[in-house]
This record gives structure tokens, sequence and C-alpha cells, in this order.
């Protein structure tokens, strides 16, 4: 293996530039049977590995034990070898057979004489990119792609091969289509493919339907991927959602590979505060709700805490009427109905009770994700979530100031650290990003913040023409499209990504950046990854 280059993708993150298809896939196959010391995510992609460390002494310590690792790959890490029936009848059958130069027939020899490596995931939940032994079947992707795909689509793009697992937008050349079933939660393994699986694929004309007989061994039930929380008897009964009500905790890291976006609350300092004030552990689950309104209603005696944006609540009821503060906690009896009001600074708000929601965990977290729609559906009127039984270790917490920071002098500021890809943009561009205001714009969600040009501030421009292969992202990375305009990355943002990064948001900044309401102005400040104090943008940054 080639000695890889580092590219740094925040304080934490960091991608490793490999040489070739082979050694990416070679060097995630060790560093996911074998993880390095804080790791907590490991994502292949075309080009580059991105590794995620818990803090930056870890990360800061991966380059050099990245180079102790020797070239070998255990045996144990080996993936499986799969075959897919396939009925070669797609729209771009012809339009690939003329673009190889193999026609019909050829292209359906190519693509079944060969075995494909799932080399990396990351477009969706299940969409693994397979990597043949050669590259007959290389072409460019549709000029106008198609506005809906039907799942099970197996097609071509670039040297690659993939099946949809899953109706959505695409691009690729479709010749065929496969009954498989890609991605399924109810299979201890939801991905049917997974990085490092051996693919082979054989033509059929039709699928055959097969039903169960005496004689089929019973079908393997499915595996919670974590205990599930006993509930106590007690629950909250959801009156009104508000704009939008999601159950969040802290995520589902380490799933990248498969496409698992790592979910969780948006601003985590804040569900981690109301948490707190209920004597819940970091990671119990949460309502985290969209500006005001929620309206939720107490089934047995419950103890809540209100954190984030909130700022005033009321609660009525059988024992009387009463206002309810922020950042405490404070009871809610049974019958008695809790309300929102419109909050303060910010956007998100968090309510925690006491125990925790017990709803049930999803791929190990009971996180909402509103890119997959892996995890509890949004909540709606009548839905009833139960509650877990509060330990001996629950014990409430005292009131407390605001976690996550707000703007000042009408803008929030954000510090940055240069992104993996700062050197795609002219000189002045960092510059320009840390120079001016920009504006978080209306379309504006969980999966990012839509940055729009202030007054006379223009967009970002690129030295470098051309497509990125696509690469991994971390939460806070600035991606810039075409249009110039950036686009923040908060904790629904898909896994790997495109456009360039310029820079990336700080983790301790995320929480300020997930509570900007369209019309924020935000500012960029650039910082020193180690002491993250400012850095003059002139002058470059530190790894």
């Amino acid at each position: 293996m080639s000695s890889p280059a580092v590219r740094w993708a925040g304080p934490r993150t960091l991608l490793l530039q490999l040489g070739d298809l082979d050694e990416v896939v070679a060097l995630h196959a060790r560093l996911a049977h074998s993880p390095l010391p804080g790791q907590v995510e490991v994502l292949a992609a075309a080009e580059t590995v991105m590794l995620a460390f818990d803090t930056r002494a870890h990360a800061l310590a991966a380059p050099a034990a990245v180079q102790r690792l020797g070239h070998a790959v255990d045996a144990s890490a080996a993936g499986r070898e799969i075959t897919l029936d396939v009925v070669y009848d797609g729209e771009d059958l012809a339009e690939v057979g003329r673009l190889t130069g193999l026609g019909t027939d050829g292209v359906i020899a190519a693509h079944t004489g060969q075995a494909w490596t799932a080399a990396f995931g990351g477009f969706a939940p299940g969409f693994a990119y397979l990597h043949g032994d050669n590259e007959s079947l290389a072409v460019p992707r549709r000029d106008t792609p198609r506005t809906a795909v039907p799942a099970g689509s197996v097609a071509l793009a670039g040297p690659f091969a993939a099946i949809y697992p899953a109706r959505s937008p695409g691009g690729w050349q479709l010749i065929g289509h496969t009954d498989a079933v890609m991605w399924d939660l109810d299979r201890e393994r939801p991905a049917l493919v997974r990085p490092g699986d051996i693919v082979r694929h054989r033509a059929v004309r039709a699928f055959v339907e097969v039903r169960d007989t005496a004689g089929d061994a019973p079908a393997a039930a499915p595996v919670a991927a974590t205990e599930p929380t006993r509930a106590s008897g007690t629950a909250l009964t959801v009156l009104f959602p508000g704009l939008q009500s999601l159950v969040q905790d802290l995520g589902r890291p380490g799933l990248g590979d498969l496409g698992v976006p790592g979910s969780g609350a948006a601003d985590t300092a804040s569900a981690r505060q109301a948490n707190r004030l209920v004597g819940n552990t970091p990671g119990d689950a949460v309502i985290e709700t969209l500006l005001g309104g929620l309206q939720v209603r107490a089934v047995g005696a419950l103890v809540l805490a209100l954190a984030g944006s909130a700022e005033a609540a009321s609660i009525t009821g059988p024992h009387g009427d009463r206002d309810v503060p922020p950042r405490a906690p404070f009871a809610l009896h049974d019958g008695e109905t809790l309300t929102l009001d419109d909050p303060g600074p910010g956007l998100r708000s968090y309510l925690a009770v006491r125990g925790g929601l017990a709803v049930a965990p999803v791929l190990g977290s009971r996180s909402t994700d509103t890119l997959s729609g892996i995890g509890p559906a949004p909540l709606a009127a009548g839905v009833s979530l139960p509650i877990g039984p509060a330990g001996n270790g629950h014990v409430v917490g005292n009131p407390e100031p605001a976690s996550t920071g707000t703007p000042t002098d009408g803008a929030l500021t954000l510090r940055v650290t240069s992104g993996p890809r700062a050197d795609w943009f002219d000189d002045a561009a960092l510059e320009a990003l840390c120079d001016a205001p920009w504006t978080a714009g209306t379309q504006s969600n969980r999966i990012g913040v839509r940055l729009e040009a202030g007054d006379g501030q223009a967009p970002l421009k690129r030295t470098r023409s051309g497509e990125l292969a696509s690469e991994g992202t971390a939460t806070g990375s600035l991606q810039v499209p075409p249009s110039g305009l950036p686009v923040l990355f908060l904790a629904d943002h898909p896994v790997t990504g495109g456009y360039p990064v310029i820079a990336v948001v700080v983790p301790e900044d995320l929480p300020a950046a997930a509570q900007a309401a369209p019309g924020t102005a935000i500012r960029f400040q650039l910082v020193d990854p180690d002491t993250l104090t400012p850095q003059d943008t002139t002058e470059g940054t530190r790894p």
C-alpha cells in the first residue's frame, strides 16, 4: 500500500487519499475489522477512506497508526459471495451496448461473466458501488437523470455497477432488474450487499415466486439491534405535534458504509442538557420539536425538562394552570397537558422525560432520520410514547443557563477549520467565506443549512473544473455546489458527497448551527484546530 495523503475534514475527521480502489478496499477492510483507538466511523469511497474519531488526540495519532498496519488484510475480514438473478430488460441496455461496442448480448455476457466487489456504499441505505474485474462496461451517466428509478434496477455508471435499493432519482444507465431486496430492516443484516462482499449476476428470463412448503427451513426471526427498554406503564400522548416533532437520541454513528447517516439530535448540547435535568443518561431518547406548538398529555405522573430554543410553555389540567420554566425539571401530573409556546432565539426545542422515551430502537438508535426514513415516524396527533423506568441513578438536576450560543451583534459566529478540498478554490475563496455574513436560507432543514449570499457578496469560485469523486463527508462540512453557495451539513446529511468541501464547522459549534433560523446572519471564523483560536485566513491552516 502506498503512503496515503492526509486531508483533514475537521479537528477529529480525516480523509486518507489512496492510490487506487484496490488500496481503498484493502485499507477499509483492515480498519473495519481492527478499528484504531477512538475510531467511530470508517467510510470507503472511490479514492479515499474517511476516518472519524472521538477526540482530536486520537485523530492526530491515526496517520502514523495507519502506516504501521502493513499491507495484509485479515482473512476474517473477507465478505460473502452473493448471486443475484437479473432480468436484462433495462431501458438503457441497447444504449450501453452501443457505447461499449459490445451490443446487447455482449453487455449481458460481460455483466454476468465477472465478479463484482462491493467497494463502498453511501448513496442510500443498501446501495453498494460494485467494481468489476475489468472496465469493459464503463459508461457515462445519462445526460438527463430520471426523476424516479424503480427499486431493484440494475445499473451502470463510470466503472461501477449497482442495484437501486429503493425508488429514487438517478442518472445511472439501466440494464435490467432484480427481485432481490437490497435493504430490509427486518433482517438481522439489513443490507444484502455490504462493502467487501463479492456479487455475481445470473441472467434469467423471469422471476419465479417461491412459496413456503412444509420442507422449507423456517425463516430467521429478526434480531433487535439493541435490547429494547422496558416501559414503565407511563406515557406521553401527543395531542398536536406542531410544525415537526421527532424522536431523537445521539444517533447511530458507524453505519456510513451502509449509506445510513448518523442522524440524532441536531442540537446535541440541548438534548444532553434536557436529559441531564431529569436525571437521564445523555443518550436517552427525547422529543425534538421545530418552533412552538407541541402539545402533549401525561399518562401517569412524569418529570420533564425543556431545553434548546424553548423559552415559554404552560400546563393546564385538573391541578390548575401554571407556567413552566425552561431548563429546569418540572412535574406533569396524570391528565395534565403541556403546551410549548413560540420559542426564543433559535429553531429547535428538546423535551426530555425522566426514564426516557421507550420507543423501539432501529439499528441501535431511537433517532428519526429524515433523509433515509429510518427510525420512528414523525410524531402525529394520537401517538402514545411509552416512558422507560427511572432507576436509582435518575436524580433530577438544578436549573441551568442555556447550553447553546445565540447570535450576537446580529450574527451567529461559527468557527471553522480548512476543509479537505480547500485547494479546489481560488486563493481568495476562504477569505471570502469568512469576510462577510451569509444568511441561513428558507430551504434549510435537518440535512443542512443552505446559505444565501449577503448584499454585494459573490458566490465562491473554484480553480478546478470537472467532478470530484464521491467521498465521505463529516457533519459540519461546508460543501460548495456549482452555484457557489455553501451548504452546511447537519445531523441527517448524506454520508458521501460529490462537491468539494472548503471548510468544516468545529463540533463544538454545531449545536448553535442547528439553531440557525431562516434569515439568521452567519459569519465563519477560521480557527486553529488544536486551540480553536482565530487564524488569519491569508496564512493558511495547520492540519
